[in-house]
């Protein structure tokens, strides 16, 4: 009779000691992920290390020596010098933001869930396309195409509702923090499009066909299953671009002209500048204390980012268990 090999399974397959498939290439995956991770956190704490280290000087030089070595400050302490340009910064920033991420929502919406396949397809390699472009195209395309543009629009604002503060005191040409914060708006615009495509496309099916088994338009089941579900990855993807449009320099530095002011008239030019245009336009020729009073302008400009990154992650942890993706 025959015995059975007990080195065997069913199939006939002989089962042999040894070690597991594919343990040796997880082990080296595990180590190079980690060592990443590590690899960043040790950057940015260089990075970190270095911006308080050189500009430590700035923020402990009194009145005189800023006076004597900083030209560019016109006699201003470092606060009332930062402050201007935080502010511009942060206008600039939330104006794109605003223009930019209705816009990004509608072009995701119609490529995830209106337009036809293949024009669905080939408008968004479009969109992923325009993040390619480098900046200095950007700044051109504003400077020689949408200054000239905006004029008789701005013109008209100011002649008609001078009388509102966003709109009074316009001068041609138009190079103002509106003109450059629309230029923002459309370099922020694909990341926005494509982060937010990619959640639509993530949204449960199950989910919609119940709105729509509901009775529910297709519009009514983007509202209902589709705009909850993306939620945080909205939030996300607004800060993606946030974090861009706060660091961008040669488009603002190329549009804009600059001053030093904290008001909301926002058509009228030589009133905002940016931090990162304005370390570009003055690094060049600084040396010593005017050197070290630009790089703490850059640490606050680092400081406002971090904040605006560690706003975010609290804002979706928080609305983590109300956006569906549980």
């Amino acid at each position: 009779m025959a015995t059975r090999n007990p080195d065997a399974t069913d199939t006939g397959v002989a089962i042999t000691a040894g070690k597991a498939p594919g343990r040796t290439g997880n082990r080296v995956f595990s180590v190079l992920s980690f060592g990443a991770g590590i690899f960043i956190m040790i950057v940015l704490a260089l990075v970190t290390i270095f911006l308080f280290r050189d500009s430590f000087p700035a923020f402990v030089a009194d009145q005189a020596q800023l006076d004597e070595d900083v030209s560019f400050m016109r006699g201003k302490s470092f606060l009332s010098y930062a402050a201007p340009l935080i502010f511009g910064t942060l206008l600039s920033s939330l104006i794109a933001l605003a223009v930019a991420v209705p816009l990004s929502i509608a072009v995701a919406l119609f490529i995830s869930h209106f337009a036809p396949r293949r024009l669905a397809q080939g408008l968004g390699y479009l969109v992923d396309l325009l993040a390619a472009i480098p900046s200095v195209v950007y700044g051109l395309w504003g400077f020689l195409w949408l200054v000239p543009l905006m004029n008789p629009i701005y013109q008209w604002l100011t002649t008609h509702l001078g009388f509102i503060p966003l709109f009074a005191d316009y001068q041609a040409p138009a190079k103002n923090i509106m003109t450059a914060s629309l230029v923002l708006a459309v370099m922020i615009l694909p990341i926005i499009t494509a982060t937010v495509r990619e959640v639509f496309l993530q949204t449960p099916t199950l989910h919609e066909e119940a709105s729509l088994a509901l009775g529910a338009t297709r519009y009514e089941m983007v509202r209902q299953a589709v705009l909850p579900f993306a939620r945080s990855g909205i939030i996300s993807a607004s800060m993606l671009g946030l974090g861009r449009a706060l660091g961008e320099t040669m488009a603002v530095l190329m549009i804009m002209s600059s001053g030093l002011f904290i008001n909301l008239k926002i058509l009228a030019p030589g009133q905002h500048q940016t931090i990162a245009a304005n370390i570009a336009s003055q690094f060049r020729e600084a040396f010593g204390l005017s050197r070290e009073v630009l790089l703490a302008t850059g640490l606050v400009l680092f400081v406002i980012t971090f904040l605006v990154n560690s706003l975010a992650r609290w804002i979706i942890a928080r609305r983590a268990e109300f956006s569906g993706a549980n």
